[in-house]
Parts: C-alpha cells; sequence; structure tokens
C-alpha cells in the first residue's frame, strides 16, 4: 500500500475538494435560484482539478521516484488516481445529493422542462441519483485519464 500512498493521498484531496465545490455551487445557488447558470460554472471545476494533478504528480515524480518521471509513470500514477476517485466518487455524490443538495433533481429536472431542453422524461431519466452515480465514476476515469496524459507530458523529467 506505501507504493500508492501519494496517489491515495491527492484522490482523497481531489475528492475533498470536489465535495467542497459542490458545497459551493449550493451555496451560490447553482442548484436552484441560478440553476440556469450552473451548465457553465459547474466547469470551471477543471481549474482546482488541474492544479490538484499537476501537484499530485509533481510530488510523486519528486518523493516516491527520485524527481525522475517518464511520461508512462506519470500517465500511470495518474491512472490510479483516477481510479480511486472513481471509487470514491459515488459516496461523494450520495452524500451531497442526499443532504447537501437534497432538491437539486428535482431544480434540474424542472428547469430542463420549462426551458424545453427536455422532456419530462427525459429530464427524469438523466437527473436523478442512479444516473449521476454512473456518470461521476465514468467521468472521473475518462477525465482523469484526459488529464493525467496531459499533466504528465509536462511534469515528466529525466
Amino acid at each position: 500500500m506505501n507504493k500508492y500512498r501519494t496517489e491515495l493521498k491527492w484522490a482523497l484531496i481531489f475528492t475533498g475538494m470536489m465535495f467542497l465545490w459542490m458545497i459551493g455551487e449550493r451555496l451560490t445557488g447553482l442548484h436552484d435560484v441560478h440553476i440556469d447558470k450552473h451548465p457553465i460554472f459547474t466547469n470551471f471545476v477543471a481549474i482546482p482539478a488541474i492544479i490538484i494533478f499537476v501537484l499530485a504528480l509533481r510530488e510523486k515524480r519528486d518523493k516516491d521516484l527520485d524527481g525522475k518521471m517518464t511520461w508512462m509513470q506519470g500517465f500511470i500514477s495518474g491512472l490510479i488516481i483516477s481510479v480511486i476517485i472513481a471509487v470514491l466518487s459515488p459516496l461523494m455524490q450520495f452524500i451531497t445529493l442526499t443532504y447537501v443538495s437534497p432538491q437539486y433533481f428535482e431544480n434540474a429536472i424542472a428547469y430542463s422542462v420549462e426551458s424545453g431542453n427536455a422532456t419530462q422524461e427525459e429530464a427524469e431519466s438523466f437527473f436523478n441519483l442512479n444516473s449521476y452515480l454512473i456518470m461521476g465514476a465514468i467521468g472521473s476515469i475518462f477525465m482523469g485519464m484526459v488529464t493525467s496524459a496531459i499533466v504528465a507530458i509536462f511534469v515528466r523529467k529525466s
């Protein structure tokens, strides 16, 4: 387990950041009053997400790999972080959508239907806990792979 200590640490940091981000979205009204702006502002989470991956891979390189890291080592380390995040994602999503923002799905469905973006049935099939649990886990792995591949280019050092 010590071999993956850095990855576990940064996956936990990332998950904590995501939880705080969701609380921030809730407090700023992006889950209710300003739900129309949610699709835009939620994408800004990419900024702290990328910063966390940069810091994670730099720490992996400097502390675990004696200051040297190939692209593949960085990519694999980022992928491990992503898998851990994907495992933690359903629990974080459940806590967020059950306790922090329990009205989110109701509000998102209503907004989608009122704005003409979806029918009631389409909105209900997309905005529900099961859908978000699956999307969160799959999205974590996919976005983590892409982020890891790019960040590893800049963090590698021979």
